[in-house]
């Protein structure tokens, strides 16, 4: 009997320590994960990001191409569009749509960018953000690149209505994480091969569902908290992401205005 209640203890304490095993193993997975998603992937995504804002700058400078296919996603390229070659833009006034119009300014209106083609920088001097824009706002081709992307049913930087853009707030680069720290005044910019189009932040929503279309409207306004937005068309521009942090439960907004722009 003494003999049998040993051999049951030591079984017991076999079992116990395999199953230590088995939590400590469980753990280290779970903490690796964690530490690729949250460390890893946004020292890779910033680092591509990086280098396609250098490529995009070396290619605007001497006229080549950045790369050898460029950006293309899986998805087919869309026909591209007419380019006229200058378009005649006023910039100025309280809530550009809602003032007094200022100078107009020709530049060039730009191409139909290919479908995951990065080709604008974002510049956001507080938050000291620097991120490729690229058309579309898929996760593989785009944004879990370190890419902010272009919702494509929206207006291009510089042109009349709204010119909208996504990106991430946690992992992946993250270019969007601090948006809620932009404060009205703030000064954006978007660049491209033609031009550079200063933006002013005049509006934020801390919170929206994902389903508010009306945000990334040619004229943005809330179409779930009443009263929140613009009202009068004019030249916008709306930052997208997810919020809470580390959850794509609801969206926060941050609405731009054009105040200025200079050609190349």
């Amino acid at each position: 009997m003494v003999q049998r209640a040993s051999r049951g203890r030591v079984a017991a304490a076999r079992g116990l320590w395999a199953g230590a095993e088995i939590a400590v193993t469980f753990g280290v997975v779970v903490l690796l994960l964690v530490v690729h998603q949250l460390w890893w992937t946004n020292r890779q995504a910033r680092d591509a990001a990086e280098r396609k804002v250098q490529a995009l700058e070396r290619e605007w400078v001497t006229g080549e191409g950045a790369e050898s296919g460029g950006d293309r996603g899986s998805v087919a390229d869309p026909p591209a569009e007419p380019v006229e070659e200058v378009e005649e833009v006023e910039v100025g006034g309280e809530e550009q749509g809602g003032g007094a119009p200022g100078a107009s300014r020709a530049v060039r209106k730009p191409s139909a960018p290919r479908w995951d083609q990065a080709y604008a920088i974002l510049r956001i001097p507080r938050l000291k953000v620097t991120a490729p824009v690229a058309q579309g706002v898929s996760k593989d081709g785009v944004l879990d690149k370190g890419y902010v992307g272009h919702y494509p049913q929206t207006a291009q930087p510089g042109r009349a209505g709204n010119f909208a853009l996504a990106g991430h707030r946690n992992t992946h680069g993250e270019p969007f994480r601090y948006i809620n720290r932009l404060r009205g005044g703030d000064e954006i910019r978007v660049e491209t091969k033609d031009a550079v189009y200063t933006y002013a932040v005049g509006k934020t929503l801390a919170q929206t569902t994902a389903r508010d279309s009306g945000v990334i409207a040619k004229v943005p306004r809330s179409n779930i908290r009443t009263g929140v937005g613009y009202t009068e068309a004019g030249y916008y521009l709306t930052l997208t992401t997810c919020t809470p942090e580390y959850t794509s439960k609801y969206r926060l907004v941050v609405w731009a205005t054009l105040t200025s722009m200079r050609p190349r």
